[in-house]
């Protein structure tokens, strides 16, 4: 018997870092070959180039698509979605998988699913049936129906894909590949690199080794004007506390351009020496960074995923992450200086949380490319009433 043809697109850095052990599971799998496409900012250098990363792991890229559009806006999001529509059935035409993954989402991963459902391959949806209320949500829930494999991270993601209609037997709680990456940093979490050697960045910072926080904080494409406003009041709060900080940079959703000047300006009319920014880190290094941080502050669903498993004190800040299961370690706050204080102030106070088993148990990527491996690969979706 042939190995099953498995394309996997990965269109962001965060992406890359929630199914990179299923990733590895399918690529070392014998009944399945594993055809990596990189596409949208994962190729993209101010976004970090994850790619790079994906090859320094040993995995071979079959296909690059460069489809983003600059602009940061609405615009740019609707017309990179259908450049990466245009290019992956491209891709799927030459490389003829037996089936394709696609995760999360982001605008970008629309553009897969358009794709393969209308070129009658079978899609496999990574991470579908968690709730968000915003533009996310929207796109997680169409990639649900065009999808023919449902992969979900929680058993209220389960209960809920299956009550828009899928079907039960097409519906696995896998948990969530990222949780995988957690239980190797919980069972080694030395911070055995130096983060400045490895990663560059600006801004150099010291006695940050006594305790420091990290900020992630992304634009929500939803307030997408606002997303200046927003930073800033981040800003302000780790501005008062003065406490060691490494900085994050916005991923390519519509308002990012407004974080980034929100941060640049207020660079330029504040002294902030005890802040360092980085473009992007690895997964690995980047979870064990945050394991030994105080606290996480933004909006990232790392803070409500792989932070919950680790324990990891977080501030989470405004909608972006609504609706989502949380873990015992999150403080949910609106857009206020002094509520982001005060968040900050009562983690400092706490300290690490136990463990919360929400999204998996550290095994995800070996279930998922078993399931890969054996569930029957279908891409019509029959009537059965």
């Amino acid at each position: 018997m042939s190995k099953r043809k498995i394309s996997a697109v990965v269109t962001a850095r965060p992406s890359y870092s929630r199914i990179k052990t299923a990733l590895r599971a399918i690529d070392e799998h014998p009944d399945l070959e594993l055809q990596l496409i990189v596409a949208a900012s994962a190729l993209l250098d101010r976004y970090g180039t994850a790619v790079n990363y994906m090859e320094k792991d040993g995995f071979i890229i079959r296909a690059k698509v460069f489809n983003v559009l600059e602009g940061e806006n609405l615009t740019a999001q609707a017309k990179t979605t259908g450049l990466g529509i245009l290019e992956l059935a491209t891709v799927f035409e030459r490389l003829e998988p037996d089936a394709v993954i696609t995760v999360g989402d982001r605008f970008e991963t629309m553009s897969t699913a358009i794709a393969a459902s209308y070129m009658n391959i079978p899609l496999v949806h990574i991470q579908g049936g968690e709730v968000t209320g915003n533009i996310d949500e929207k796109v997680r829930h169409a990639i649900t129906k065009l999808s023919d494999l449902h992969l979900v991270a929680s058993e209220k993601a389960k209960e809920r894909v299956i009550k828009m209609g899928e079907y039960p037997e097409k519906v696995f709680n896998t948990g969530c590949p990222s949780i995988d990456l957690a239980e190797e940093i919980r069972q080694n979490p030395a911070l055995d690199f130096d983060p400045f050697e490895r990663y560059g960045g600006v801004g150099k910072i010291s006695n940050w080794k006594d305790g420091y926080i990290v900020i992630l904080q992304h634009p929500v494409t939803t307030e997408y004007k606002d997303a200046r406003r927003h930073i800033e009041k981040t800003l302000q709060a780790v501005y008062e506390l003065k406490m060691p900080t490494f900085w994050f940079w916005p991923n390519v959703d519509a308002g990012s351009d407004g974080t980034s000047k929100g941060i640049r300006s207020f660079r330029e009319h504040h002294n902030i020496d005890f802040i360092h920014f980085f473009k992007n880190m690895e997964g690995r290094d980047f979870l064990k960074l945050l394991y030994n941080s105080k606290c996480l502050i933004g909006n990232s669903s790392v803070g409500i995923r792989e932070c919950s498993y680790l324990g990891i004190p977080v501030v989470n800040i405004g909608t972006r992450q609504s609706g989502r299961q949380r873990g015992h370690n999150t403080i949910d706050v609106e857009y206020d200086k002094d509520a982001i204080k005060k968040a900050i102030t009562t983690h400092l106070e706490h300290g690490h949380y136990p463990t919360d088993k929400i999204y998996g148990k550290g095994n995800s990527g070996e279930i998922i490319a078993d399931l890969l491996c054996s569930e029957p690969l279908t891409f019509d979706k029959k009537l059965r009433y």
